[in-house]
């Protein structure tokens, strides 16, 4: 929380080239399964979590965007290529996976189904691991070292010794 009980929600992409700060509530969150969310997230589908009255600021770097039609405008890391924003003449959404925290931003409504790939809503029917259940047949798993930026603000980075 901010200072004056405002809500506070900081994230950025994967290697820490752009980071942002959201000071106030957010608006609505919604999964879009839209072809162009599929292709501008390189999945099933895009969830976002709409800006609304909130105050957006660039903390590190900024967006390079992509005008992904007329009204829309796709905001990713220029470095590493993580999805950040959708952007239309209504408003600027996130992407909710950016959040250093997304947890709390939770979708209530779906867009876009006629392009929803009919799998999506068995997905949870699939058997699942840990990512380390996986070591026998993937042993560089015992040493993998990320270079992914941490889940919190950070003074710089990359890090100086990996510079």
């Amino acid at each position: 929380m901010s200072l004056d009980n405002r809500p506070v929600y900081t994230g950025g992409c994967q290697c820490g080239a752009v980071r942002f700060r959201v000071e106030g509530p957010l608006a609505d969150a919604s999964v879009c399964h839209c072809r162009m969310c599929q292709k501008a997230s390189g999945n099933f589908y895009l969830p976002l979590v709409s800006v609304g009255g909130a105050k957006l600021d660039w903390t590190r770097g900024e967006p390079k965007r992509f005008r992904s039609s007329s009204a829309a405008w796709r905001g990713f890391c220029a470095d590493c290529g993580t999805p950040l924003t959708f952007e239309a003449p209504d408003g600027v959404a996130l992407a909710i996976a950016a959040f250093d925290d997304p947890t709390g931003v939770v979708p209530t409504i779906q867009w876009g189904t006629e392009a929803k790939l009919a799998y999506v809503d068995r997905i949870h029917e699939l058997p699942g691991e840990d990512t380390m259940a996986d070591i026998s047949s993937a042993p560089y798993l015992a040493e993998l070292v990320s270079y992914q930026h941490p889940d919190h603000d950070t003074e710089q980075w990359p890090p100086k010794e990996r510079s």
